[in-house]
């Protein structure tokens, strides 16, 4: 993707082009600003890939894959009939996920909430009712949860909410809303449901949210993400994940953006307290009115931003920022598909194998202290069960992603395993931790061992060289703990996507709302810029 030397300055420069870049770049370029994406990699589009990475023909999304939060967010609202005029598809299906249990018991969660009362109420009686009444309650308190989720929080607007709905409801109904939202999802799951099954079908989403079951707010995400799975059911990209970044990158490049891969930015250029530009390695400079940089704060204030252009408050915060656990990610090239319990796990598009929330809690907590945890929660991803054009025809793949992982491997708290010294992912490591994980699934589905054709693991230690943001493996660009999100996302000392220096914006999952494919950090720098 070759471009002049020397270009005449642009109107905005984005470092990074992962969905929050791609949905800022497009919406300021349909808006006539002439906008430049700047990319380290050789690939566009951070963690939305999708590569061979087991045989020819078999179409793995090597990080990211599911798109429920695009489809309720921001960011679709305003790009999502473009997107799909440029090509964006999704498949989907009415089981977005479920859960096995180590003793073979099982749930799916549907779309249909009829379906699921039925479901639960059949497991224990008034689970059904109370699963029906979190939702419904959840729905009322949309327009305050979404509103915070999906807005900066430093703004006029949000405050008008929190005002309105005290006086709706009083200021102490506003207060006890968020102690209650402060609530860790083991002990609400124990107490609301009866059914350890129904607790160990929820519990699991708090780890992709970041959190663990006796994390502040986890009880809260796990009703985000349940209220909008059965809204959305688990939409996947046909043909795989990078037809996304295809997507966006014709709605930039026939509004006259310009997208380059290649480019690492060495400094961000500041001159009188303000960003006009970037210099690359090697040499190259590129200026423009303003710098949109989407990184996480060690990286921004550590190796981006010269320190003379830092105060030592956010300085020193910045240092102070942390790491969340690490992810392993497991492909495997299927001649066959996996052959489960009960058919009614065939087209589950997310299925967790998961001894529920206390396994969750003692896995997470093996993760953190550097142990390889004994029974670790194991997401399976089945892609070719709603979109067979993944795979060669009779074939299939499985996106298998384990969240809880120890960025730096001390110990094996099965004791099986041999950890070398100095908390390395080895290869040989890598892989005897998969072969345990796959040892795991092959008690549920027996005959995955004689149908695998390929398999590819990706260690904690393997993503950073795929995107420099994941930091040890940690996906979610920083650990979601409270002190870390809400009002104090990315940093104490700054406010909403503002930076120190003036017209250099800061986006991405280090920043409000967190993690995940939504691309609200996007949609709100390029709000501030003026494109809405």
């Amino acid at each position: 993707m070759a471009s002049p030397p020397n270009p005449a300055p642009d109107d905005v420069l984005l470092i990074g082009s992962g969905i929050n870049g791609l949905v800022c770049a497009a919406l300021l370029a349909r808006k006539g600003r002439k906008v430049r994406v700047l990319e380290r990699e050789s690939t566009l589009g951070g963690c939305i890939r999708t590569d061979e990475l087991t045989l020819p023909g078999f179409q793995h999304d090597t990080l990211s894959t599911a798109h429920p939060l695009f489809l309720v967010g921001p960011a679709y609202a305003a790009l999502g009939k473009a997107l799909h005029e440029a090509g964006l598809a999704y498949c989907n299906t009415d089981s977005p996920t479920g859960v096995l249990m180590p003793d073979g018991r099982h749930l799916v969660l549907s779309t249909s909430r009829q379906l699921n009362r039925q479901r639960m109420e059949a497991l224990h009686a008034g689970d059904g009712a109370a699963f029906v009444q979190t939702l419904e309650g959840m729905a009322e308190r949309a327009p305050l949860v979404f509103s915070l989720l999906g807005n900066e929080l430093w703004k006029l607007n949000t405050a008008r909410t929190l005002a309105g709905a005290a006086w709706k409801d009083g200021p102490h109904a506003l207060a006890g809303f968020f102690g209650e939202a402060l609530t860790p999802a083991r002990p609400w799951l124990q107490q609301r449901f009866g059914s350890d099954l129904v607790g160990a079908l929820l519990a699991p989403w708090v780890l992709h949210c970041g959190l663990g079951p006796d994390s502040p707010l986890s009880a809260l995400m796990a009703q985000v993400v349940a209220f909008t799975l059965e809204a959305v059911g688990m939409p996947l990209v046909q043909g795989g994940n990078a037809n996304t970044v295809r997507a966006f990158e014709r709605l930039i490049r026939e509004a006259g953006g310009t997208l380059e891969t290649g480019c690492d930015v060495e400094r961000i250029l500041v001159e009188r307290g303000r960003a006009v530009g970037v210099q690359l390695v090697g040499g190259r400079q590129l200026r423009a009115s303003e710098v949109v940089v989407s990184a996480t704060p060690t990286q921004l204030y550590g190796r981006l931003l010269a320190p003379e252009h830092i105060p030592p408050e956010i300085a020193g915060q910045a240092r102070q920022w942390r790491y969340g656990k690490g992810n392993m990610q497991i492909h495997l090239a299927l001649s066959e598909p996996p052959q489960w319990p009960d058919r009614a796990l065939d087209k589950v598009g997310y299925l967790h194998l998961s001894g529920g929330p206390d396994a969750i809690s003692r896995a997470v907590n093996e993760a953190e202290r550097g142990l390889l945890p004994a029974a670790p929660t194991i997401c399976v991803a089945q892609p070719t069960a709603l979109d067979p054009s993944r795979a060669p025809e009779g074939r299939h793949i499985l996106w298998i992603q384990l969240p809880e992982c120890p960025r730096e491997p001390l110990g094996d708290a099965a004791g099986e395993l041999d950890v070398p010294p100095g908390g390395q992912w080895t290869t040989a490591l890598r892989e005897a931790y998969a072969d345990r994980v796959v040892a795991q699934i092959t008690r549920h589905a027996p005959n995955l061992p004689g149908s695998i054709l390929g398999r590819a693991v990706l260690s904690p230690a393997d993503l950073p060289r795929l995107n420099m943001n994941l930091v040890g493996g940690d996906p979610y660009g920083g650990d979601c703990a409270l002190d870390q999100y809400f009002l104090w996302r990315p940093l104490r000392g700054l406010r909403n996507h503002e930076t120190p220096v003036a017209h250099l914006w800061h986006i991405g999952a280090s920043t409000h709302p967190g993690p995940g494919l939504g691309g609200a950090s996007g949609v709100h720098v390029a709000r501030a810029l003026g494109a809405l």
